[in-house]
């Protein structure tokens, strides 16, 4: 469990719009209260698990069965994936350490605009399998929009070679009225199917079976329209070559321990990151950076 503590002052300088609580299996985490929002981010992998603009339903999706735990991941909200991505077969775990470990709390502020900005740090990250001595931090800020930005150092005499992603999982009203827009004509590996290479061909991505695929060479913004909850959802990103879109359906669902059985109705993973043959080569002394801005407006 994290030891960071905030000190008086910082605590007092925010009083009313971060407040620090045990949370769910007694983790630490922060609850941000803004003019527009609210959030909720643990240190157990600097996750945020909740963000809700006032008089909309909340915009990401979280299990009612994840593990909340120390040493397993949260299944839901936004999951910080350094420094590989899936399954590697000479690493141990899936997608990674960041979203596993503690993260210590560096600072946070509120500007004059009554946004919140929260950084978090990730300690002893040298020891992993395949990660290099490097300073990675994360800073995320509340307002109207979720915005969250993802900084890698290499602090090693040579080359770094990594991917990252921030693993966003999305609250939607019915799998299927929803249609992911802004990929058309972008090629994607299909983990489905033996992570064959294609092509979208058609301009929306709609989900009626199991969906795992990682789009290539692709900076763009991304929609989710949801007819349902009459939603659409803008995921912006800046330093993100791949984006992976993601549904279990029914099968991997149900052999899911922390997921429901029919919680794939109600979600969606498009995620933004640099993986397979986008991962970064770092040089030393460089920093990577992954930016991410999350908004949403009525659909029309």
């Amino acid at each position: 469990m994290s030891d960071a503590k905030p000190d008086t002052s910082m605590t007092s300088a925010l009083h009313g719009r971060v407040t620090f609580l045990d949370g769910r299996g007694d983790l630490p985490m922060i609850e941000i209260t803004t003019p527009q929002s609210t959030a909720e981010v643990y240190f157990h992998g600097a996750q945020v698990t909740h963000f809700q603009k006032r008089g909309e339903p909340p915009l990401l999706f979280l299990s009612q069965c994840s593990n909340f735990a120390d040493g397993l991941p949260i299944r839901g909200g936004v999951p910080i994936i350094f420094p590989w991505f899936g399954q590697a077969a000479d690493k141990p775990g899936q997608h990674g350490i960041a979203r596993v470990r503690d993260w210590e709390l560096r600072e946070f502020a509120s500007p004059a605009d009554g946004s919140v900005t929260v950084r978090f740090r990730l300690r002893d990250c040298a020891d992993a399998p395949g990660c290099a001595p490097c300073n990675v931090e994360y800073a995320v800020t509340v307002s109207d929009t979720l915005r969250a930005e993802l900084l890698v150092t290499n602090k090693a005499a040579d080359d770094f070679e990594f991917e990252n992603c921030l693993h966003t999982y999305f609250v939607v009203g019915d799998i299927n009225a929803v249609s992911v827009l802004g990929l058309q004509g972008v090629d994607y590996l299909d983990q489905t199917n033996g992570f064959t290479r294609r092509t979208q061909s058609e301009e929306a991505i709609r989900v009626a079976a199991e969906l795992d695929r990682i789009y290539l060479d692709t900076p763009h913004t991304v929609e989710i329209r949801d007819e349902a909850l009459r939603r659409v959802i803008r995921v912006e990103k800046e330093g993100a070559a791949s984006t992976v879109v993601w549904n279990p359906w029914i099968a991997k669902a149900k052999a899911m321990r922390d997921f429901g059985d029919d919680e794939y109705t109600r979600m969606l993973c498009v995620e933004s990151g640099n993986v397979a043959s986008n991962r970064i080569t770092l040089a030393p002394g460089k920093t990577a950076r992954l930016k991410v801005r999350i908004s949403s407006t009525a659909l029309t």
